[in-house]
Order: structure tokens, then C-alpha cells, then sequence
């Protein structure tokens, strides 16, 4: 493995079976049969080439001071805003794979608790000299100072469509955090959350987006060749059930994730790549 932080990190390993055992027993799904040749289901990569950088090169915040992307300036507040996920086709476990990150893009704006630096990050994952995965990743830096409010009571899901719900609390927060190798102390530091201006633990965004690709899996929606839009729409906070509901139908599903308030906290879309 070799790896520029300056402009673009790359990370080659064989996709072994334990990160993907990890996250299905994580989620209550069965472990049995994940081994060499299995196919990994669509976001599980997220759990596999992960950035490994050493204790001294992490912030405050437990984020790497340098990399991509790197953080503006000292002080600024990430947040995970979104991103895009094209599926080209699967990755198999026990084979190789490289993925090759760069930052795509930078702006700045002003928003009503200061200045916003927008950063969007992509990773290309290869495997048996192929291209497997297209990975967007949509990062905001914010200033320090201020609080984010929760979300605003909602009406909460309806109760047709097709649902997936989990429970979130901080032993599940923890184990994800472990499993993706991230060290951003909103997620289990109630101290720190309090600081950056939360009310309580942040539940990931990934692990939202995850849910929200766990949902048209589950029901037959084919992810293989379609990107996966996603958006998070305001912070879930705190131990509660997360429910993912969605219109199935139609040439672009859709899904929205729930916090237990009954408000929207991540919205996301299938749709043709381009």
C-alpha cells in the first residue's frame, strides 16, 4: 500500500470475509456462508480499504489533519452532507481490490452559522483489473461556534410502504465506528458531541445511506449498474429505532430514513449513472 495525503491515496488488500461477517452480525443478518467468492453486497465496501493513519496524524476531533480531503483550516466542524454510489458490478471476497481517491472538487459558501467549505471526494474501487465501484462523497467543514438543533418533530413513516428499521444506540454507534476505522468523536464521545453543538451522539450518515441501500437490496431492487443518490437532511441524534421506507416502484425507487421524532434525516434515489 502506498499513499500520497497531499493529493490522491491509494490502498490495495484482498477482501477477506471478517469486515463483512462484522457488519452483517452488526445489522442481525446471518454470518454463515460469507467467505472467499461470495459477493459483496452494494456499500459494504465501506468496511474494506479504509484509511489507516497513525494516532499522531489525527485532529481533535479524532479526523486525520491532513489527506484527502483535507480539513480548510484548524478549528472547522465535518460533517458528513452526502454523496453518490455507482454500482458497475460486484466485488467478490478473497481477491484483490484497489481503490484510488482524490479530492474532485472544493467551494466555499456562507452559511447562517458561518463560513462553509463543501469538498467532494471520489474513490474508484478495482478488482481483477476492472472497475467495480464509483464512490462520491460529498464532505462539509463548517465553523466552530454555534449548535445544530435536532430535527423538528415529524409525521413519521406511513405505514404501507416496504419499511426496514434498526435500532440505533451507542454500543451499535461504536461497533460501526470500529468497523469503518472512524475516529470522529461525535459518535461516541458525549463531551466532545456537546462542544460541536450536538444534543447527543451522532448517528453516522454512511451507516443511513447503508440502510437505505439495505432496503431495495432486501426487497429485490437491483442496485448493479444504477447510482444511489443520497442526502442528509438533518442530524440523528441518541439512542432510537432508524426506519428506512421507500417507493419501490418505477424506473427511479426512492427511500427515506426516519428517526424515531418521525422527521426525515437522509432521503435517497436510484437512478441511470450520468
Amino acid at each position: 500500500m502506498s499513499e500520497d495525503v497531499a493529493a490522491e491515496a491509494t490502498r490495495e488488500e484482498v477482501l477477506a470475509a471478517e469486515p463483512a461477517e462484522g457488519l452483517a452480525a452488526l445489522l442481525d443478518l446471518p454470518t454463515g456462508g460469507i467467505a472467499a467468492g461470495v459477493e459483496l453486497p452494494p456499500l459494504w465496501h465501506w468496511v474494506y480499504l479504509l484509511e489507516r493513519r497513525a494516532q499522531r496524524d489525527l485532529g481533535p476531533d479524532g479526523h486525520p489533519m491532513s489527506g484527502v480531503p483535507a480539513p480548510p483550516g484548524p478549528g472547522r466542524r465535518r460533517m458528513f452532507a452526502g454523496g453518490r454510489v455507482l454500482h458497475v458490478r460486484p466485488l467478490v471476497l478473497g481477491r484483490p481490490a484497489v481503490r484510488r481517491t482524490r479530492l474532485l472538487s472544493t467551494q466555499a459558501k456562507a452559511g447562517r452559522t458561518g463560513p462553509l467549505t463543501f469538498a467532494t471526494v471520489r474513490s474508484e474501487i478495482h478488482q481483477d483489473g476492472r472497475l467495480a465501484v464509483v464512490d462520491d462523497q460529498d464532505i462539509v467543514y463548517r465553523a466552530p461556534g454555534g449548535s445544530l438543533p435536532p430535527a423538528e418533530p415529524g409525521p413519521g413513516p406511513v405505514a404501507d410502504p416496504p419499511r426496514l428499521d434498526l435500532d440505533v444506540d451507542a454500543r451499535l454507534l461504536f461497533r460501526f465506528s470500529a468497523l469503518t476505522y472512524n475516529a470522529h468523536r461525535i459518535h461516541y464521545d458525549r463531551e466532545f458531541v456537546a462542544q460541536e453543538g450536538y444534543d447527543d451522539l451522532v448517528v453516522h450518515g454512511p451507516l443511513q445511506a447503508l440502510m437505505i441501500a439495505e432496503l431495495f437490496r432486501r426487497h429485490g431492487v437491483e442496485l448493479r449498474g444504477r447510482e444511489l443518490g443520497y442526502r442528509l437532511v438533518a442530524p440523528m441524534t441518541g439512542a432510537q429505532r432508524l426506519t428506512v421506507t421507500g417507493d419501490l416502484a418505477g424506473a427511479e425507487p426512492t427511500a427515506d430514513v426516519f428517526g424515531a421524532a418521525g422527521s426525515v434525516t437522509a432521503t435517497g434515489r436510484l437512478r441511470a449513472p450520468g
